[in-house]
């Protein structure tokens, strides 16, 4: 028999609400390493965006863990753009996508410029 049979009601619910916290957190993690990886392949620092959207978060460990993660372009696979919003937008991180919209135009700009000189 399994020890959930012999919990409470109210244990089962609370062990139940751990369980998706804990899976939240874990999507939410794989959430940031594609973020960061994303950064990698494209030429943008992870937290330079990240303090850009949400500058009142100095520190932010799981960010750094993201970062740990990441691996050589080269290494990755792609990560369309597209890809990426649409897991910033799952999770609630519309400031993030915002400033990625702007670095990328930014980017963009100056390869229009490079190409006119």
């Amino acid at each position: 028999m399994d020890d959930y049979e012999f919990m409470t009601r109210e244990e089962q619910m609370k062990k139940r609400e751990e369980q998706v916290l804990e899976s939240y957190r874990q999507d939410e993690d794989m959430m940031i390493l594609v973020f960061t990886q994303w950064c990698v392949n494209n030429g943008f620092d992870a937290k330079d965006l990240y303090q850009r959207a949400y500058p009142d978060q100095v520190d932010n460990p799981r960010l750094e863990q993201g970062i740990r993660l990441t691996v050589p372009k080269e290494e990755a696979g792609d990560i369309p753009n597209d890809t990426l919003f649409g897991v910033l937008s799952v999770y609630g991180n519309e400031d993030l996508a915002f400033v990625i919209s702007e670095a990328l135009e930014d980017q963009e700009a100056a390869r229009r410029r490079q190409n006119e000189e």
